[in-house]
């Protein structure tokens, strides 16, 4: 992606310290955060929490800033908190790249095809098991997803990150064979206890008397017999 293409935030340099004015940032729609290089110091900047929020909702791996209207700079997310509650972003860490060194960083992983799995349709439950994978590659090169196909998967099967091919110049760098994508397992028998408590009732309907209640309708009996005796 060439630098005219890539998304803008626009940063400005933050003086304020500490957890009260970090707050007080907040309370004026903006984020607190830092950003960091190999080759310099840290900076810390705010930013405007609304236009924040439409960068990272664009979902690229690569973006450029500009810290109070100086040059353009490549940058990913290294890190970012989020309100507990509410979920939004109160700190984000950003951290300069090189275009021409490769990184390494982590990338959403999503699922394709789940409704038209065979094991989905027989009533299976499908559980998306990794939701995020390590890849190493060039800035550039960094997809924004890896998007894996599990329309084939059955009942008590599972995807292992074996079969997901990665985009090109992507290397993965987690287990191919011990991550589990994702998995199918078989539906619960929940149903079984309701029809036996049915099946029971309709004995109780038929007349069977249920047990403990034996006794007390025999000594019903018994005691309308001696009264007519008595009598």
């Amino acid at each position: 992606m060439a630098q005219g293409d890539r998304t803008v935030l626009n940063l400005a340099p933050r003086e304020e310290r500490g957890s009260r004015a970090n707050r007080r940032l907040r309370r004026a729609g903006l984020v607190p955060g830092v950003i960091y290089g190999q080759d310099t110091d840290c900076v810390s900047f705010k930013v405007d929490a609304r236009r924040l929020r439409v960068v990272l909702a664009e979902g690229h791996a690569l973006f450029d800033i500009e810290v109070d209207g100086g040059s353009r700079e490549p940058v990913i997310v290294k890190d970012q908190q989020h309100d507990p509650v509410r979920g939004h972003v109160v700190h984000i860490d950003l951290l300069k790249v090189r275009l021409d060194e490769k990184i390494q960083t982590t990338v959403p992983l999503e699922l394709e095809g789940v409704e038209d799995a065979p094991g989905v349709k027989e009533g299976g439950v499908l559980e998306h098991v990794t939701r995020e994978l390590n890849v190493e590659a060039l800035p550039t090169a960094v997809p924004d997803r890896i998007v894996a196909n599990v329309s084939g998967l059955g009942i008590a099967e599972t995807m292992m990150l074996s079969s997901i091919t990665p985009p090109p110049n992507v290397e993965l760098l987690d287990d191919l064979e011990e991550t589990v994508v994702a998995t199918v397992t078989a539906p619960s028998r929940a149903e079984e206890p309701e029809a036996e408590i049915e099946e029971e009732a309709e004995l109780v309907g038929e007349g069977e008397v249920p047990e403990g209640e034996e006794g007390a309708a025999e000594g019903g009996e018994e005691g309308s017999s001696e009264s007519s005796d008595e009598g």
